[in-house]
């Protein structure tokens, strides 16, 4: 098959990977509740952890992140393509269009989460060391400070800093990446951001879930 339609059907398949909205059919499905009416509004991980507690949200969070991995690891193997792009590229395209599919779902009217998780996912399949030094930092100030959002915005902004300075990552592609993380993560954030200065934002609270048949305020 031409090289540029393996490449268009690569960018479809890791958008539709990355458009699976596992919080709203979770929700939907074993609580009957649209998770994006309750909480933050937010189709992601921590809303569902927040909302219908762990037993939820764990396998929420895990299919989040497995989403932008497998979008890299997986599918070009499916759609190499190697013809037109260098490796690198490649996984950089697929990987966003993963993020652009989570937080803009076509499954379920566009309205997805915030890509958090789906870009851990991305860049753990490229570079987990950096990952798993951005997670730490991401622990330590939602553990002091108990505001995920801001815990979120500290990681993505720490995540290229370890790629150049700690980990003296070269890859121009794979440096824009965590650039774009950072700045992806800063823009789906931004009324959190907001809220954070004017101190709105709510810290985080795990309720004990609620009933298949519960709604919550």
């Amino acid at each position: 098959m031409d090289n540029n339609y393996l490449f268009l059907f690569g960018l479809i398949a890791a958008y539709l990977l990355g458009s699976i909205p596992t919080s709203v059919w979770v929700g939907k499905l074993f609580y009957k509740i649209d998770i994006r009416q309750h909480g933050s509004g937010n189709a992601g991980g921590t809303n569902t952890v927040r909302i219908l507690g762990w037993k939820a949200g764990i396998p929420v969070i895990f299919f989040d992140v497995f989403k932008g991995w497998a979008a890299v690891f997986i599918l070009p193997d499916f759609f190499p393509s190697t013809n037109l792009f260098s490796v690198d590229y490649l996984n950089l395209a697929y990987g966003l269009a993963a993020v652009i599919g989570h937080v803009y779902p076509i499954y379920v009217g566009f309205k997805g989460g915030k890509g958090v998780g789906t870009l851990a996912g991305v860049g753990l399949a490229l570079f987990p060391w950096a990952i798993l030094a951005a997670l730490g930092v991401f622990l330590i100030v939602v553990l002091i400070s108990r505001y995920v959002s801001l815990g979120s915005i500290i990681a993505a902004i720490s995540f290229p800093l370890f790629l150049i300075f700690a980990f003296q990552e070269t890859s121009i592609p794979l440096i824009s990446l965590g650039v774009f993380a950072a700045l992806f993560v800063l823009f789906t954030h931004r009324k959190n951001i907001s809220r954070l200065i004017n101190g709105e934002e709510s810290k985080f609270a795990v309720k004990k879930g609620i009933h298949k048949n519960q709604k919550t305020d």
